[in-house]
């Protein structure tokens, strides 16, 4: 594929490319006046009309086409581009093979997309995520699995006089009908976004199956998705893994960004459970969003001295007096600060000025806070009504 290049009376107009693509190289193209984006493959590639190679290689190489085109055409079949809710998915117009190579057509559409949806305020963030989970229970009501979900293939898009960005689903390249997708070795996928199944199933583990790779995977994928569309990054894994799949797989807990909302951390922790039968439904999802401030962060607390959790008051030191926490049976409260002014053994020490002592012997008794010494300067006197913000614990040494 080259530009300028024709390829059944599609003109290649752009500079092909490989950039996000896998095993693909895609270009822009026209045809009869309209817009197009196309596809070539890299693999598989179909026999070419006289080669040499052995007539057991030809049809080997034959087998794996028909496979690779029964599943394109099967999922194109499935997803009509009429269909009821279909308007936020970009599907292939075409399929088709020239030569030896595979390629697949679709409408040229804007591929912008907004950067940093953990922007939006929660009513948006949940109308963003819903319009995705309408797509994906499209697929999932027909039994098709995308395959391959993950932000790269989400387009956040607001369209001109629309107040909301909503999510295009796009690349149906790697879906497959649920519980029947291609073989471990051409099965694809990103480890980042993959579920657990899925990575076991690449890995040859020999306990995980073809059946086991359903729905379920979108909705692993969805739930990091969600994650990183609330809180601008996707849950956090223990280092020792290379994917969030790996660490679910080993049975170690997905960290949730403490800012969530409780049922969005437990909507989370739900859609990335290692069993995919404990994963929710995509109806249960959207019902989950009705609310939109589940999709709302909290601001942290920060975690106050003597405490382990953020926004705890710590204890308040015990008192050993008859009165009350604050005082004198009756007193009204004053503050819930307790100053404990104590030093080891020693007496306990007022904050109003004592005249010092006359001779080094031992200190005469501190008067007690309410009785006012009369060699005290005026000024120093409280003005009437004023009420400490700090309250001062000095024992039993309150006279009644």
């Amino acid at each position: 594929m080259k530009l300028g290049e024709s390829i059944k009376g599609y003109q290649i107009v752009s500079e092909p490319t490989n950039a996000n693509g896998g095993k693909c190289m895609w270009a822009f193209a026209r045809k009869d006046g309209r817009d197009y984006f196309i596809k070539r493959f890299l693999e598989p590639k179909r026999p070419r009309e006289g080669s040499t190679a052995s007539a057991r290689s030809r049809q080997t190489r034959l087998v794996v086409c028909q496979e690779f085109e029964d599943r394109h055409r099967t999922i194109m079949e499935r997803l009509r581009p009429d269909a009821i809710g279909g308007g936020n998915l970009v599907l292939a117009t075409e399929f088709f093979h020239e030569g030896s190579t595979y390629y697949k057509v679709t409408d040229r559409i804007d591929t912008s997309t907004l950067e940093k949806p953990q922007s939006l305020d929660p009513r948006h963030k949940s109308i963003l995520l819903k319009t995705l989970a309408n797509s994906l229970k499209l697929l999932h009501d027909i039994d098709v699995v995308h395959g391959d979900l993950k932000p790269a293939n989400v387009l956040v898009q607001k369209r001109d006089g629309n107040a909301f960005y909503t999510a295009k689903l796009i690349d149906f390249d790697d879906s497959y009908v649920s519980a029947q997708p291609p073989d471990r070795q051409d099965v694809a996928g990103d480890s980042l976004y993959g579920a657990p199944e899925w990575r076991r199933y690449v890995q040859d583990d020999e306990n995980t199956g073809p059946e086991d790779l359903t729905t379920a995977v979108d909705i692993f994928a969805l739930g990091l998705i969600t994650h990183y569309y609330v809180t601008g990054v996707p849950p956090r894994h223990d280092d020792r893994f290379g994917s969030p799949a790996d660490a679910v797989n080993a049975g170690v807990e997905l960290g949730m960004d403490d800012r969530l909302t409780d049922s969005m951390q437990g909507l989370i922790r739900a859609m990335t459970s290692r069993a995919p039968g404990r994963r929710p439904r995509m109806a249960a999802y959207l019902k989950a969003l009705k609310d939109p401030e589940v999709c709302a962060l909290r601001r942290k607390r920060p975690v106050r001295p003597g405490t382990t959790k953020p926004g705890v008051e710590p204890s308040a030191p015990a008192t050993t007096g008859p009165g009350t926490a604050d005082g004198g049976p009756g007193e009204p409260r004053t503050s819930r600060l307790r100053t404990n002014l104590r030093g080891g053994s020693g007496p306990r020490t007022p904050t109003t000025p004592v005249p010092a002592p006359e001779s080094a012997g031992t200190p005469d008794p501190v008067p007690p806070p309410t009785a006012e010494p009369e060699s005290a300067p005026a000024a120093e006197k409280p003005p009437a009504g004023r009420t400490s913000r700090v309250r001062i614990n000095l024992g039993n040494r309150r006279k009644d």
